[in-house]
């Protein structure tokens, strides 16, 4: 689908859900706008054609639906799926007396013209991140109303067998559809899930790291909080490194060991602009904290050159805000690198002992304070309980490590 078309989309089903359409068969309806389009300008959209049906045509008629011409696409894109969408609904609902009553009350709308040019995205965001959804059923939905993809590409990207995730899809999209619009949700849901879409990083065909720094743009778009620029330089900022993050091999490459040279350098001056306009409106967020603080680390040209203090400064300011033993972890590594690494071990005992990856930082607090034994021992303990196998494979390695180097 061309970027025009992703683009498009969840603007016109926005508009159909904000008109009082069903969540799902909005979808539906757009949908088949869109193999309309395919059989009336397959110049408009790449690979045109290849989910009409066997014929090429669609189910509806050619006199049920707006003018246009073989060879060249509409005037007003946006407005030529929102009319057809529409009376796709209209027809589809002319079968059920509910939906007979909501028809007679649409009668008497003038005829949509010309798209508003008010954009849905932002109305389609908040309804796929609805409070009543849990993250594992508001980011698919995400992904497939918002963002386009199919249900076979989400599926990959999860790993899970495309029927398993269309249930999924299908069970959110009923709870969306139960709740209805109501007031406004609440634009921390937005972020987080498009958080945890970018965290997913790059899995086989499709690249939700990417998708997530381009949803996360067109919010950017339609709304001024500091916090969504925020959150779009945190990606950018943290995308710029993706190329030095893995080896040849596969393994995991840590922050100091990097070969900053491959760090996107146009990523990490876009991200640095975003979050300064930010942080210009005084009115910090935990997004724009954690920018703040991959900024200070892309703004060093190595290491040991990174700007500690700095860094400490803005993980008491994060710890401030969110109150999160994730981010007090982090902030002991800081501690480690400002005060010495007895400090930072001082700092650790107030982490609860079930926070993920705490071993991990034990190990490397103890190896710098020259307890080896220990952070062997931490590394191997971390290993037991790491995330993914890469990660499991750099602690052991780190064990084997230290252990080699007592030894000898």
């Amino acid at each position: 689908m061309g970027e025009l078309l992703r683009d498009l989309v969840p603007q016109v089903l926005g508009v159909l859900v904000r008109r009082g359409a069903d969540f799902a068969a909005a979808e539906d309806a757009v949908q088949e706008a869109l193999v309309e389009a395919l059989r009336r300008w397959p110049s408009w959209i790449p690979d045109a054609g290849r989910d009409a049906g066997p014929d090429g045509m669609s189910d509806g008629g050619p006199d049920a639906w707006p003018a246009g011409t073989s060879d060249a696409r509409p005037h007003d894109p946006k407005g030529w799926l929102v009319t057809v969408a529409w009376r796709k609904l209209v027809d589809a609902g002319r079968s059920d007396a509910a939906r007979r009553a909501r028809e007679v009350r649409v009668a008497d709308e003038p005829h949509p013209g010309p798209a508003a040019q008010h954009d849905d995205t932002l109305l389609l965001l908040f309804l796929c991140c609805h409070p009543s959804l849990t993250p594992a059923s508001a980011v698919p939905l995400t992904l497939r109303a918002v963002g386009g993809l199919t249900t076979r590409q989400i599926a990959r990207a999860y790993l899970v067998p495309e029927a398993t995730m269309a249930q999924r899809i299908s069970r959110a999209k009923r709870t969306v559809a139960a709740q209805g619009l109501g007031p406004p949700g609440d634009l921390r849901d937005v972020l987080r899930v498009l958080y945890l879409v970018f965290n997913e990083g790059y899995t086989g065909e499709v690249d939700l790291a990417g998708e997530a720094i381009r949803l996360t743009r067109v919010l950017a778009r339609v709304s001024d909080e500091p916090e969504v620029a925020g959150l779009l330089a945190l990606m950018l900022l943290h995308d710029a490194r993706r190329g030095a993050r893995w080896s040849a091999d596969g393994a995991i490459v840590p922050l100091a060991d990097q070969d900053r040279s491959l760090w996107d350098t146009a990523l990490i001056a876009e991200g640095v602009t975003v979050l300064q306009g930010a942080l210009a409106r005084d009115r910090v967020g935990e997004y724009q904290a954690q920018a703040a603080i991959a900024a200070l680390h892309c703004d060093a040209a190595t290491a040991e050159e990174t700007d500690w203090p700095q860094v400490l400064e803005w993980y008491d300011e994060l710890l401030g805000i969110t109150g999160s033993p994730v981010v007090a972890l982090n902030r002991t590594v800081a501690v480690g690198q400002v005060d010495g690494p007895l400090a930072g071990l001082a700092a650790l005992e107030a982490v609860p002992g079930d926070v993920p990856r705490r071993a991990a930082v034990a190990a490397w607090l103890h190896e710098r304070a020259g307890d080896r034994p220990t952070a062997a021992a931490l590394y191997v303990e971390a290993a037991a309980s790491a995330h993914d196998v890469a990660e499991r494979d750099h602690l052991v390695l780190q064990a084997a490590r230290l252990r080699q180097a007592e030894d000898t």
